[in-house]
């Protein structure tokens, strides 16, 4: 495979590792954060000498970005700074929601093709439909070469309730379609999969904490419980965590009134304690927690308030390995700061934030080095230190120190080049090849509930060989007979998202995964287990 097509692991892992426990303006506080400094007066007198006196033209605030992310380079690789225009867009993930039209879409041909109209916005309602083409909003076109996905989102997007008109082309049609739609709010789900692996194992993905996780995971599991699940997978792979409270609120779904889910310590030694209440719906049901090497920060919190509790069974690889806790700190411009705060420590007092002290490079390199070490193929190459060994209340094991150890190890399959084609196969090439194929005849399908595409349909030998054809025309060159069966799979496993959504995705995708199949085979082992004990 080119290199280019490489797995970017050290950008994936850059983006893990969020655990906000809150916002805070420094107006917020009564007492004076800020104070007279010569350091910072320097700071300050050198940005106007080069704003006033420099011989050539400056873009200060640049120089201010680039000051502030150098400075926050020096503490650690989780604060971070956030410029204004990229605010907005973090806060829509964060909160679960935006305001807009409800479309998702992609530029083909020079116009926008929507993919789909997302589920609970105003687009569904008003009638669109994926493979339209929508051409004009409010007599500004939408359409032709150089149209920057800014400047759609910008036209798209409003404030809530302000109407837009929007002109669509649509095949088989003879004239443009006319939609007034009214801009509302359109929820971003980060619940991606919810439902039965078999009579009594329910299963629940999570793809990110936001605002709204909690709710839409509780909605998820009690429509799972309604269908006879006393058994949870909760998959947690790839998950970079979110808000530390909504971690909280989920592990006490599984843990009894009064068990420690946490603590935190800040610089000046101040301890908090979060307990679980009376409240949890799922305490006398076993939980499987799944991970892997990019499940971080709330990913980890509630996997090691579990284990540390002696509560269900961690499944999978070793955790990131993130213990800091941010705050978003506003800057008065439009940009914030995430800053470190905090550590926290799982139930027993364990932190499993793992080192970073040669920098960011190497913080995030290291998840090369489980590739070289062995690691992702066998527990017993997972170095761990006796001085960072802790003991759970019924006497099992458990390391701090960069990540959390799962009970039972899954080890990977693939290979760096295997994990190469999975991340092309998950990016946007693979998305549009499907989207022609489906805008070829869209109705090739109709009819079809997501039960009977999931369970009946099969992936011909003709689509393989033209995404194969496509790819090399692209110069991706990889051995496409060896991976035949993976490649159909993930072709299968987009057109049913695209048709159906994330949880049609899902439960292709999970058909034969390793890790859900352990998941499979211990709860059916558990079940033998108590039925021995009954008889």
């Amino acid at each position: 495979m080119k290199k280019k097509y490489l797995p970017l692991i050290i950008g994936a892992a850059a983006a893990v590792g969020i655990l906000v426990g809150g916002k805070l303006n420094f107006t917020d506080s009564p007492e004076p954060i800020f104070s007279s400094n010569s350091k910072k007066d320097k700071l300050n007198r050198l940005i106007d000498y080069i704003e006033y006196e420099y011989v050539d033209e400056v873009d200060t605030d640049s120089i201010v970005d680039v000051t502030v992310n150098d400075i926050l380079d020096k503490l650690d690789p989780h604060s971070v700074y956030i410029p204004p225009e990229d605010a907005q867009r973090v806060a829509e993930n964060m909160q679960g929601d935006f305001v807009g039209v409800g479309i998702s879409f992609y530029m083909r041909n020079d116009s926008i093709a929507v993919i789909s109209a997302l589920e609970g916005g105003p687009s569904l309602k008003a009638g669109i439909k994926p493979g339209d083409r929508v051409l004009i909003a409010d007599n500004d076109t939408l359409y032709g070469k150089g149209l920057s996905n800014e400047r759609i989102i910008k036209r798209l997007k409003g404030a809530a309730n302000t109407p837009v008109s929007l002109k669509v082309y649509r095949k088989g049609e003879a004239s443009l379609l006319n939609f007034n739609i009214n801009r509302a709010s359109v929820p971003i789900k980060s619940v991606d999969a919810a439902y039965m692996l078999t009579d009594n194992l329910g299963y629940i993905k999570i793809d990110r904490f936001a605002e709204t996780t909690f709710k839409e995971f509780k909605k998820a599991l009690d429509n799972l419980i309604a269908q006879g699940a006393d058994q949870l997978a909760l998959d947690l792979r790839d998950n970079p965590g979110g808000y530390l409270g909504i971690a909280e609120e989920i592990a006490d779904e599984f843990l009894e009134d009064e068990k420690l889910i946490l603590f935190t310590k800040n610089k000046k030694g101040k301890i908090d304690k979060t307990y679980a209440t009376e409240r949890g719906d799922f305490e006398d049901g076993h939980v499987y927690v799944i991970i892997n090497e990019r499940s971080a920060s709330a990913s980890e919190i509630i996997a090691g308030a579990l284990q540390d509790n002696d509560k269900g069974t961690i499944v999978g690889r070793r955790s990131f390995g993130k213990g800091l806790v941010q705050r978003e700190m506003a800057l008065g411009d439009g940009s914030s700061v995430r800053l470190t705060i905090s550590r926290y420590y799982t139930p027993t007092g364990r932190s499993i934030q793992r080192p970073y002290e040669n920098g960011n490079k190497d913080y995030y390199k290291e998840i090369y080095s489980r590739y070289h070490n062995g690691e992702m193929k066998s527990a017993d190459s997972i170095k761990v230190a006796d001085s960072l060994k802790f003991t759970t209340p019924k006497g099992k094991i458990v390391y701090g120190g960069g990540g959390i150890i799962p009970d039972v190890f899954v080890p990977a399959r693939n290979t760096l080049e295997e994990e190469g084609l999975e991340f092309l196969l998950r990016s946007a090439f693979l998305n549009n090849f499907v989207f022609d194929y489906l805008d070829r005849d869209r109705k090739r399908y109709d009819g079809l509930t997501e039960d009977e595409f999931v369970n009946m349909v099969d992936i011909e030998e003709s689509n393989f060989e033209e995404f194969k054809l496509l790819a090399q025309r692209q110069n991706i060159n990889i051995a496409f007979g060896a991976y035949r069966i993976k490649i159909k799979q993930f072709i299968k496993a987009i057109i049913a998202q695209q048709l159906y959504g994330t949880n049609a995705y899902e439960r292709i995708l999970n058909k034969g995964d390793r890790m859900v199949e352990k998941v499979i085979e211990l709860s059916k082992e558990k079940a033998l287990l108590e039925q021995e004990m009954v008889d």
